[in-house]
């Protein structure tokens, strides 16, 4: 029963990223969140962009989980996983596999270490 809703439970945080990661994600974001590529995009702060897209990014976690505190945590882990990113530390393939790893550890988290079924 904990593996089939851990199961469920990843899925649907997998699902959450792909809209706020592709679906959600403008390129006036992608660009804009990027300090190298537009410090300064419409007038508004490279940071401002990131850290936006990472609130998209925690609020489908917090919907997902039901959980403010992983919404939080969410948002944290992806302002700095998209930050390296942008700092060319690695590609996209190294991003959207910490992405999807943080996504493993709260489902794991959840349903193994905190019991909630």
């Amino acid at each position: 029963m904990h593996i089939n809703f851990f199961f469920t439970l990843f899925c649907l945080l997998i699902v959450a990223h792909v809209f706020g990661d592709f679906i959600f994600q403008t390129d006036a974001i992608a660009n804009g969140k990027n300090r190298h590529f537009n410090p300064k995009l419409h007038g508004v702060n490279w940071w401002y962009w990131l850290s936006a897209h990472a609130i998209v990014q925690g609020f489908g976690v917090g919907l997902v989980t039901g959980s403010f505190t992983f919404g939080i945590a969410e948002t944290v882990a992806h302002w700095c996983i998209d930050y390296g990113k942008c700092e060319g530390w690695y590609g996209i393939h190294i991003d959207q596999m910490l992405h999807i790893v943080c996504k493993f550890i709260w489902a794991l988290l959840i349903v193994f270490y905190l019991g909630q079924i």
